[in-house]
This record gives C-alpha cells, sequence and structure tokens, in this order.
C-alpha cells in the first residue's frame, strides 16, 4: 500500500468518553481523527493506515432511530471516502452491536469494507450473522488491545483488496457461508480419516462446524385467563431498594424472587430498577411501574380478565446475558413456580 489506508472508527457514547446510560440518546456525532479505544487501534494500525476520524453514537439512539442513524453515518461516509470502516469492539453488549452491525452494513453499501468485534453471542451476530464480518471477544474491554490488533489486521487485508479466507484461518466469527474450495484429498477420503481418528479415539475436526440451540415447542395457547393463576417474571431489573439480592447490572446468573402480595402499585420509597442496558432514570425517580405494569395488572384481576396473580414475581436482567446462563435462569425460575 503505497498511500496510507483511511479508516473510520465507530464508538459509542460510552467508548467515545461522553457519558453512560444518561447519555446514550445522543443523535450521531463526526469527531476528526481517533478517539478513546481508537488512539489504540491507531497504534495497531501503524504507518499502514490512518484513524482520519470517528463517528459517535449513543447506544438508545441508534436503536430507536435506526433510519435517521443510519442517513447520517451514510452522509458522513460520503463525506469521509474512508477505505475501511471498523466498528467497536462491542463485546456482548447487545444494543452496541446492533449499532456496529448497522455501521458495518451501510458501509459494505457503499462497497466500503468493514470489520467489527464482538462476543458470539451478541445478538447482532445472532441476527446479523451473514453479513456481519466480526473477530470475537470475550464478555469484557479487558482484551481491547488485542481485539483491536485482530481488527486491525482483517481490515488491513481486506483494504488491500485480499481475498477473506475460511473463519478458522482469518479468525473471524463463522458467518454460516461455505464456499467451493480445492483440497489436496477428496471429501470421501477425508471423511473416511475423520471417522477412523474418531473410532480410535485419536484428535479429529469436523470441517463444518454447526451451532444448535435447542428447540423449545411453545406451550399451548391458553384460551380462557379469568380462572388462571397469573406468574410474572421481568428482565427490567426491578428489585427492592438496596438490591438484598445483589441482581447484577448486566451478565446476570440468578433472578430475584420478590412478594407483591397486597400491593395496588409499587413505589419509589421501596423499589429501583439496577439494569445497566437502558437508561433507569425514569423507573428510579418517576415511577416504577414502567418496569412491572402492577397497577394494569391489579385491574385486569379487578375486571375478571385475569383470575389472580401469584403473590411472588421474579426480576433478572438479559443485559449482556449469554444463551447459557439465560437457559439456567429459566430453568430455575420454572422449576420455583
Amino acid at each position: 500500500m503505497a498511500n496510507k489506508v483511511r479508516v473510520v472508527h465507530y464508538i459509542n457514547q460510552f467508548f467515545g468518553g461522553i457519558g453512560g446510560e444518561e447519555k446514550s440518546d445522543i443523535p450521531v456525532q463526526v469527531h476528526h481523527g481517533p478517539v478513546g479505544p481508537g488512539r489504540a487501534l491507531q497504534m495497531a494500525l501503524g504507518d499502514r493506515a490512518e484513524v482520519v476520524a470517528t463517528i459517535i453514537c449513543g447506544d438508545d439512539f441508534i436503536a430507536e432511530n435506526e433510519d435517521e442513524a443510519g442517513e447520517s453515518i451514510g452522509k458522513a461516509l460520503d463525506d469521509l471516502k474512508p477505505d475501511l470502516v471498523l466498528a467497536g469492539p462491542a463485546f456482548d453488549s447487545g444494543r452496541y452491536g446492533l449499532g456496529c452491525a448497522l455501521v458495518c452494513r451501510i458501509s459494505q453499501s457503499k462497497n466500503i469494507p468493514a470489520v467489527s468485534g464482538m462476543h458470539p453471542d451478541n445478538a447482532a451476530v445472532i441476527t446479523h450473522r451473514r453479513d456481519l464480518l466480526a473477530v470475537p471477544t470475550g464478555l469484557d474491554a479487558t482484551e481491547m488491545k488485542d481485539i483491536l490488533s485482530r481488527m486491525a489486521e482483517l481490515g488491513l487485508k481486506l483494504a488491500a483488496g485480499e481475498k477473506l479466507g475460511p473463519a478458522v484461518e482469518d479468525g473471524y466469527i463463522p458467518r454460516g457461508k461455505r464456499e467451493l474450495v480445492f483440497k489436496k484429498e477428496t471429501g470421501s477420503k477425508r471423511a473416511l480419516d475423520m471417522l477412523l481418528a474418531r473410532v480410535k479415539g485419536e484428535t479429529w475436526e469436523s470441517e463444518i462446524a454447526v451451532q444448535r440451540y435447542a428447540t423449545v415447542t411453545p406451550a399451548a395457547p391458553v384460551e380462557d385467563l379469568s380462572s388462571v393463576k397469573l406468574g410474572i417474571v421481568v428482565s427490567t431489573g426491578i428489585v427492592p431498594r438496596g438490591n438484598p439480592d445483589a441482581v447484577p447490572s448486566a451478565r446476570s446468573l440468578h433472578a430475584g424472587r420478590y412478594s407483591f402480595e397486597g400491593l395496588e402499585e409499587l413505589d419509589l420509597e421501596h423499589w429501583e430498577s439496577v439494569h445497566g442496558g437502558f437508561n433507569t432514570r425514569i423507573l428510579n425517580t418517576v415511577n416504577p411501574n414502567y418496569a412491572l405494569p402492577l397497577p394494569a395488572l391489579r385491574k385486569l384481576v379487578e375486571d375478571g380478565v385475569i383470575g389472580e396473580l401469584y403473590p411472588f414475581f421474579y426480576s433478572t436482567v438479559g443485559n449482556q446475558t449469554a444463551i447459557g446462563p439465560a437457559q439456567e435462569i429459566g430453568k430455575r425460575v420454572a422449576e420455583d413456580f
């Protein structure tokens, strides 16, 4: 590359140093040069490329105003004319991941290569796997430098016009795409070699990695709710003030069990939300019933729409919670019910 590759970096309001959830509604901003983790990205790129600008947007804004945010991001890319776009890394943050995925899709629609980084269980990977090129990450930012370095290497390869290799070789999350390649040995020979290795108890590796999720058959719909006892489970993180069961704000491994027997509504004095994935200001300063609509539920019971309410409810947080732990939480709650 005779000339430096022009790189545009996308980050959210937190990594942009603007603020946390209270600033998650900020619209798209463009800053000259690297910002926050972009400085480490510039070090990883070295003399081969330059971070010419950083696009920053609040997680809530990009999630709730995808069309408006997408238009602003597209215009910024048209003005900046990058050779490469790098987004994140978002790790296991769902809204941040979806924002990164949107930026990558917009970039690719303009024939600009784009790379992100996120946990394989991130909602963006699950939703946009086939269109998203992302290096796998852990759960938190402690490995930021390493992830940025891998994003940079993969991005520079694409910017140089090189062909993308298999996921296992180039170090990105498999996208479920299979391409025709030539091997020295035929498929039948390779299959027999794998079979013999398996029979002998030797190490072997399938050429097709398929991630399998459990299939859950929904229960039959309840025809008449007027005679049922309804149990309530929420992922809004609503807990008694002080959070006695230490329900975490992210990556939860359990749910709290709390009684609302005799209560007509949740009040600010006794209830709060500990959720770390959205702005809880309204819940914690105005009305906690937005997190669990107890007055509406009581009215449905009064009107005979619902028979009665189970006297305890369960509360947890889905923010950055991987599929495995979420399944365990669900099993324990179901057994307790």
